[in-house]
């Protein structure tokens, strides 16, 4: 004989399994875009090195 607990367990499971799969998701795009500002802003910074010292070279004594 079954009542409502038995049915409703795997459905619950499920919604959990779903519940923690979307928070895993979610952190691994957070750290994906966080990682792509990192790279971004490294690269930013490297060439405003570069033309620092491209305009110091090239600059009138």
């Amino acid at each position: 004989m079954r009542d409502g607990t038995e049915a409703s367990e795997p459905s619950e499971s499920r919604r959990r399994e779903r519940k923690v799969k979307d928070r895993e998701w979610r952190i691994e795009r957070g750290v994906a875009i966080r990682v792509g500002f990192y790279i971004f802003g490294t690269h930013l910074f490297a060439g405003f090195i570069w033309l620092l010292f491209y305009l110091g070279q090239h600059a009138h004594k």
